[in-house]
């Protein structure tokens, strides 16, 4: 019994833990599919997208989420449509969940200057334990292997989850929300209850010139900003901007809530990002690093995230009738 209540507070503290928030990437922007359905398609031609981040690396077990995303525009269709693939692995438990995402997009060309994309996403997903890296006392005395009956009913949990989303941009900025887990899909790995909540995501950001020109590699900003809400528990915002003298970015970024009335003293004050990346004609590669500003800044180690983007060049058809204008945050070095 004793066992089996130590087991049972374990496991309520992790999906406690894991539940309060989704996975999140400091460069949110080089995620586009993730951050919202509505960026499906967002570009001319094909697009792929890798990145992985390493959370936490100074704690036993980091945090570590790989994500690959590809998507196509279609202008028959005015339509996007892109798959994306997310694993992320926590804890000396080997706690896992694994997803896979269909997406959609259509683009409404509200005037020469002005686009509207609407998206949604339906994905597949499953998530537990590894039981045998799952240690308890009794173990210790079996050749770790445990008698406890309740270790044997820990069960992967597979769900269905939906996401819609849209994205209003010209040129120069863009602002868009996203709405995921609408249908609150149940994750818990012991036959119970444990629904995951809905997530809102707000974000927006522009572009701003320094010089007026049509030359390339003059420089300009690109500042931006996230929120997200979790359940009625949980909030957070990422602010800040990118300096750009193409090829070459670099930025300073802010996580947390600043706000808050516990300011400095918490989580709520999570990190500072630094940013770098190399935006050539086809390929994006970004590089940041989380330098942690709460409580476990001395043992967590921050964070390490590299994102890797390359577009397809689409072989030219003649006129295209519904040529789309492009959105700054992924276009930085075609403006």
């Amino acid at each position: 019994m004793v066992m089996k209540k130590l087991l049972l507070f374990f496991l309520s503290f992790v999906t406690a833990e894991i539940y309060a928030q989704d996975v999140q990437f400091s460069q949110y922007y080089q995620a586009p599919l993730y951050l919202n359905p509505a960026f499906t398609g967002i570009t001319e031609g094909h697009r792929l997208v890798a990145n992985h981040r390493i959370q936490w690396p100074g704690l036993p077990q980091a945090f570590a989420t790989y994500s690959v995303s590809y998507d196509v525009y279609s202008e028959n269709l005015r339509s996007g449509f892109g798959i994306m693939a997310m694993n992320d692995r926590m804890g000396s438990a080997g706690w896992q969940s694994t997803a896979v995402q269909g997406l959609y997009s259509y683009k409404i060309k509200l005037s020469e200057n002005l686009v509207f994309s609407p998206g949604l996403s339906f994905g597949y997903g499953s998530n537990g334990l590894d039981r045998s890296k799952v240690r308890l006392a009794d173990g210790l005395q079996y050749d770790g292997q445990s008698l406890d009956p309740e270790l044997y009913h820990l069960e992967k949990q597979q769900y269905f989850d939906f996401t819609s989303g849209f994205v209003l941009y010209s040129k120069r900025a863009w602002l868009g929300a996203s709405f995921a887990h609408m249908n609150r899909p149940n994750l818990s790995v012991t036959d119970g209850d444990s629904r995951l909540p809905m997530k809102t995501t707000i974000h927006g950001g522009m572009r701003i010139n320094f010089i007026r020109s049509r030359r390339a590699h003059l420089p300009y900003l690109t500042p931006s900003f996230i929120y997200k809400i979790q359940g009625p528990l949980w909030s957070q915002l990422d602010l800040g901007m990118n300096f750009h003298v193409d090829p070459v970015a670099v930025g300073i970024w802010y996580r947390g809530k600043p706000f808050s009335k516990d300011a400095g003293n918490n989580i709520d004050q999570d990190a500072v990002i630094f940013f770098t990346g190399l935006y050539l004609k086809n390929l994006t590669v970004g590089y940041s690093y989380d330098f942690t500003i709460s409580k476990l800044r001395s043992h967590a180690g921050g964070a390490h995230e590299i994102s890797i983007m390359y577009e397809f060049t689409r072989k030219k058809t003649g006129k295209k009738q519904h040529k789309l204008i492009p959105c700054p945050a992924f276009y930085n070095n075609k403006q």
